[in-house]
Parts: structure tokens; sequence; C-alpha cells
């Protein structure tokens, strides 16, 4: 089964479609837990917790998947464990444990993500976003590269292409997905 089909499934109603995936990525999001201070007991709960949010999500008819399952997946679980985590650290006694350090993988989630996003816009706007963010250009260099009028055209463009991405990334993904 590819991923489209097993989301159709799920639209469907059709729970043998969480089954499968419970059984094709149990592995990765159990190492996923224990890598990051967490028991099996507590990584079964939480992929659990995952395929749900899933479910739910899909049942939408908006639902759109731009990832592969796994994928999406893995961020669901590493977003709820890091609050499962959270809430440890605020009702331990223990002193001196910083759950929050042992989640390395979170911030490239995210920059992930935000890739991914950018890679769905169209040229113009991923190369402008590309040449502000990443490359550091200002808005007149942006404007040279691009063959516009001057930087304020540069810089209004940019602003659109931003909203376009944060819309993008507000429809596949939810505000709980990038809490730090």
């Amino acid at each position: 089964m590819n991923d489209q089909e097993i989301i159709e499934q799920i639209k469907r109603g059709d729970e043998s479609a969480i089954d499968f995936l419970y059984k094709k990525n149990y592995r990765m999001m159990v190492k996923l837990i224990l890598k990051n201070s967490g028991t099996e007991d507590e990584a079964k709960d939480i992929y659990q917790d995952a395929l749900v949010v899933l479910w739910q999500k899909a049942k939408n008819p908006e639902f759109v998947l731009s990832s592969k399952i796994s994928t999406y997946l893995y961020s669901v679980c590493l977003n709820l464990w890091r609050k499962e985590l959270e809430r440890k650290s605020r009702h331990s006694s223990s002193e001196g444990m910083d759950y929050g350090e042992s989640m390395p993988l979170d911030e490239k989630e995210r920059i992930s993500i935000v890739q991914k996003c950018i890679s769905e816009l169209g040229d113009a706007c991923k190369q402008i976003l590309i040449y502000y963010y990443y490359d550091k250009l200002s808005m007149a260099e942006i404007a040279e590269k691009m063959g516009f009028a001057n930087a304020d055209t540069a810089k209004t463009k940019k602003y659109k292409c931003k909203q376009e991405l944060d819309k993008k990334i507000k429809t596949q993904y939810t505000p709980s997905d990038f809490l730090d």
C-alpha cells in the first residue's frame, strides 16, 4: 500500500490502515522515544497517540498529506514526546534534569518542514526566500539578482512570498508542531 491508499482507507474509516501503519513504523517510533530518555511503554503510548492524531486529521476532508506518512508520524511523535517531557519536568522533583536539551531533532524537524513548504512555492518566491533567509542577501542585492526595479519591489515581493509560505505551513501543520 502506498501513502495515498492508506489515507484513502483512513478517510473511509478502515482501521486496517492504522494496523498496517502501526506495524510498519513501530520500531522507528520506539527508537525515537528510547533515544530521547523514554521507555518502550512510553513509546507505545506516544506512537498510539500519534496514530490517533493522523486518523483525526485524515478524516478532515481538507487534509492534504504533503510528506511521507512516516515523516508525518515521526514529527507528531517528536512533538508529543517533547510535550510529555516538559510535563514531566514540571512535575518532577529531580533537579538538574533538562529534558529539552535531549531533543536535538526538534529544530531539524522544523527546518525540514519549512524547507519542504518552500520547495512547494513558485520558482520566483522560492529563490527570493532562499536569497533572503539562507544567503542573507540585502533587498538591493535580491532586486539586482531577480531583475526587479529596486529594493522596494524586492521587499514587497518577499513579503508576498512570505505570506504564501506562512499560509502553506498553516494549512499543513498545526501550531503545536512548532511549540518550543
